[in-house]
């Protein structure tokens, strides 16, 4: 055993979460030091290196497993699951039945959900949102943009399964262009430059790669 739950709780939607403490030392943590929160044991496997730190949340159906990291004011919930040498940080979510793994790293104000994995050397950050089914092996696996004429807000475009999930909506390129010139003609036409321009690098990727 190398950790135990201690007295401190805080509720967080109906959960009941414990802080940790180290029992036995690994790795860089000694015995003694406080770690982050989780509900039950069942969240942070008691073998491995794996390690929640700070004000990081896990909960739920939730498992941190082997030598991951979740750490900062990351949330780890549902049934998500981050395991190998991931890395989860920052205020970053990882939810739903979502997965990261390998020497994946999740951080900034990312949010990985639904289906979605993480893996290999993937690096989600940033604003990028990447969820359904999407699949992330490489940095080259999704594109953030950003709404510069209206919201400000950033959209995500993951590239496994060509969908885009601007706010509210998910869907294709051509899902996207056609609600936003619902909204107004601005919008659709700028949306529709942003899809192209994606359609574009996806374009010149592929005759690159069938060059080599």
């Amino acid at each position: 055993m190398k950790y135990e739950l201690t007295e401190e709780t805080k509720e967080i939607c109906g959960h009941t979460l414990h802080r940790i403490v180290c029992v036995t030392a690994f790795e860089s943590v000694s015995v003694g030091d406080i770690g982050g929160w989780i509900e039950s044991e069942n969240n942070l496997s008691q073998d491995g290196d794996a390690w929640v730190y700070g004000n990081a949340e896990v909960y739920g159906d939730a498992k941190v497993c082997g030598n991951a990291k979740v750490y900062d004011d990351a949330k780890v919930y549902d049934d998500a699951w981050v395991c190998g040498n991931a890395k989860v940080y920052d205020d970053a979510w990882v939810y739903g039945n979502a997965k990261v793994y390998d020497d994946a790293k999740v951080c900034g104000d990312a949010k990985v959900y639904d289906d979605a994995k993480v893996y290999d050397d993937a690096w989600v950050y940033g604003n990028a949102v990447v969820c359904g089914d999407a699949k992330v092996c490489c940095n080259d696996d999704y594109i953030v943009l950003k709404n510069s004429w209206s919201s400000g807000r950033y959209f995500t475009y993951t590239v496994s399964n060509k969908m885009w999930k601007v706010g509210c909506f998910y869907g294709t390129g051509k899902e996207l262009i056609a609600k936003a010139y619902k909204d107004n003609g601005l919008s659709g036409k700028l949306y529709e430059a942003s899809v192209k321009y994606v359609e574009e690098i996806e374009r010149i990727k592929k005759e690159l790669k069938n060059e080599h």
